[in-house]
């Protein structure tokens, strides 16, 4: 028997329509808030505004930041500089209670957490070659204002962490090996030109500050630079361009400064000797505490305990930092944090160093250890500039205490997410490849018509071992 029952047209799909499986663009709200973060820590414009200097600009994005990587749903604990956080953290909890100042040993686990929040945003959100170049742009950008501020205030940071000299010139160290290979990546003229000025501002910077410290810093990230240095030649004549640039332009009280350092003067009763008789109350502290040390950033606190009635030129310096981020790493956390952030740093450069040899070409020749090709992948690149910040900061915090500052946790968080986009996007070479964006002679295999890069949620090849 025949229905008379109409049958029931199917419903026009709407791209608005309430439950309807739609494919939905991943929202980029965590990776603006990262970049936000980077301008108001680095940049620091808030101490250019009057009246808004106060507003905790960092911690509000810090906690946003936060929010959006555990709504993103994603995994971002696979690294091991990412689990080494957590026993760091229990570390400094224990101090809390302890430590002989319990409110700065708080404050500092206090901000330690908000920049493993920064951290995981980075590494969650930093995803792609074209994210993490957008990300260096903006974090060159910040550094050159940085430069040009502190070279009209005379050699200063524009304030908090980088308002001394010091803080200041390895703020320079750090950007120096960025400007540098980014130099050497460029196929155009006029983005040749702009690292090259990036280049001369930094430099130009890191001697406006007088930093005797800063200097040897300087001088280690230049021997880096060469040594990594893809064209020898071409990299000789960066170098002897800088080096003409400095001797043009320094002052002469900067080459009196330099020459200072290790006058009988600086190393009898000047800073050189003050920084000695620091360090070894340091270690007094570190042999009487071995395993978990003083506390996060107790080292002032405690200083008149160790110092027991004794002085530096007749009067005691109790108080003072230790001008030296790694004898405040010993005597703060003991053996237990010297391995955990130790190790933490051995695993970033040996993640660079399989970024840049994955990624060499097959062709490339080798020299000295150091591979030779014109054209390299731009990450490889990147890896080496990373690396020359990381020896910028270990050679530069040994005069200084820089610890806690947000550069080493920001680097660190860097060199994990190049580490995930070169996996993610890497892939044997072959007939059918394609130039990605930022790719400058290593090619990027096809998968079903589309560049590896668009396919990584879909195509997940092999880890880096």
């Amino acid at each position: 028997m025949r229905s008379d029952a109409k049958p029931m047209a199917t419903p026009e799909l709407k791209p608005w329509a309430i439950g309807q499986p739609r494919r939905t663009q991943e929202s980029k709200a965590g990776f603006y808030l990262v970049l936000a973060y980077l301008l108001f820590e680095f940049g620091r414009p808030q101490e250019l505004i009057p009246g808004v200097r106060g507003i905790p600009f960092s911690t509000g994005l810090s906690v946003l930041i936060l929010l959006n990587v555990l709504m993103s749903g994603k995994s971002v604990f696979s690294r091991l500089q990412t689990k080494l956080w957590l026993p760091l953290f229990v570390l400094m909890a224990i101090h809390v209670p302890i430590a002989v100042n319990n409110f700065w040993a708080l404050m500092t686990l206090k901000d330690m957490f908000l920049l493993y929040c920064v951290y995981l945003g980075i590494v969650t959100f930093v995803d792609s070659l074209e994210k993490m170049m957008t990300l260096m742009k903006m974090w060159l950008g910040i550094h050159v204002f940085l430069a040009v501020m502190g070279i009209a205030k005379g050699g200063v940071g524009i304030g908090s962490w980088m308002g001394d000299e010091n803080d200041f010139c390895m703020v320079m160290n750090m950007a120096i090996p960025f400007a540098y290979f980014l130099l050497f990546a460029a196929t155009k003229a006029k983005e040749k030109q702009k690292y090259l000025a990036f280049l001369g501002v930094f430099i130009l910077a890191a001697m406006a500050s007088l930093s005797r410290g800063g200097f040897i810093g300087l001088a280690s990230v230049g021997a880096y630079c060469w040594y990594r240095s893809p064209k020898k030649l071409n990299a000789l004549i960066v170098v002897v361009v800088a080096v003409l640039f400095m001797l043009v332009l320094a002052p002469e009280k900067y080459w009196d400064e330099i020459a200072s350092s290790t006058s009988e003067q600086t190393m009898g009763t000047g800073t050189g000797a003050n920084r000695l008789y620091l360090w070894g109350i340091g270690m007094e502290m570190f042999y009487s505490n071995p395993i978990i040390g003083v506390g996060q950033q107790n080292f002032p606190w405690t200083f008149e305990i160790y110092e027991a009635g004794r002085t530096f030129d007749g009067r005691s310096v109790a108080g003072r930092q230790a001008h030296n981020a790694w004898v405040t790493l010993i005597a703060e956390l003991g053996l237990s944090g010297t391995l955990i952030i130790g190790v933490m740093i051995v695993r970033c450069f040996m993640d660079l160093k399989l970024v840049r040899t994955s990624l060499s070409p097959a062709r490339s020749s080798q020299k000295h250890g150091q591979t030779i090709q014109q054209g390299e992948d731009v990450r490889v690149y990147l890896a080496r500039a990373m690396e020359g910040s990381l020896i910028g900061f270990i050679v530069s915090g040994v005069f200084i205490s820089i610890l806690w500052y947000p550069s080493l946790w920001i680097m660190m968080a860097l060199v994990v997410a190049l580490r995930n986009i070169s996996e993610v996007e890497r892939g044997d070479l072959g007939p059918d490849a394609v130039r990605s964006r930022y790719q400058m002679g290593v090619l990027l295999p096809k998968l079903g018509g589309k560049p590896l890069g668009h396919l990584a949620r879909e195509y997940q090849p092999n880890p880096i071992p």
